[in-house]
């Protein structure tokens, strides 16, 4: 038993999004137009019609994640493993505080996924938790699984998934506010993932 199509969805825009400020393990909250993104996104999330649908416990990723479920009447489950990067202490700062404190090191942290914040984690790390999520879902369900999370973590479990050597994993660019990435099997007999679509909006399919 396998999973055959994989959608991850990144939450609708924060006010730490706004503001610049990275986010990390910190609880913030959607602004209305981070509601509003869910809600326009949440019909084409609903369409690839997902088994299981599996939340972040963070507050960002749970509001978006709700646009789903209202949509759909399926129930989101949650789950910590799906939480953003732990960026230690550089929680809350503003790119500028992070560079004024620890010259070069946001550099180092984009370039080398196996760098970790200064008590944080590195995206090798959260790779790791993450597939865990997928491998549990591979052994229950078939067709489709949604993972709501966050944008470090689906970069991350992208390239993980996709088996890409490490030094490329920075290759992958960011995934934009309630954009998605749709990940399908290759065949029945070949397990490996085939990359089908990558940062996907609302109106476009995979």
């Amino acid at each position: 038993m396998s999973l055959d199509r994989l959608v991850l969805w990144r939450h609708g825009e924060t006010d730490y999004n706004l503001a610049g400020r990275i986010q990390g393990h910190l609880d913030s909250s959607l602004t209305a137009n981070g509601v509003e993104q869910a809600e326009r996104a949440a019909p084409d999330i609903a369409a690839f019609e997902p088994s299981v649908a599996i939340s972040s416990d963070l507050n960002r990723a749970r509001t978006t994640a709700a646009a789903y479920a209202k949509v759909s009447g399926e129930p989101v489950k949650l789950d910590k493993r799906l939480r953003e990067t732990h960026v230690g202490e550089w929680q809350g700062l503003s790119g500028a505080e992070v560079e004024h404190g620890w010259p070069g090191a946001l550099n180092t942290w984009r370039a080398n996924p196996t760098w970790a914040p200064p008590g944080g984690e590195s995206r090798v790390e959260v790779a790791a938790r993450a597939v865990e999520v997928v491998a549990e879902l591979d052994d229950q369900f078939t067709d489709t699984a949604l993972l709501v999370a966050h944008g470090g973590l689906i970069t991350a479990l992208t390239a993980k998934l996709l088996a890409l050597p490490v030094e490329l994993w920075p290759g992958l660019g960011g995934v934009r506010n309630c954009h998605w990435v749709v990940l399908k099997r290759r065949s029945p007999s070949d397990h490996r993932w085939r990359l089908m679509a990558y940062n996907a909006g609302a109106q476009s399919h995979a």
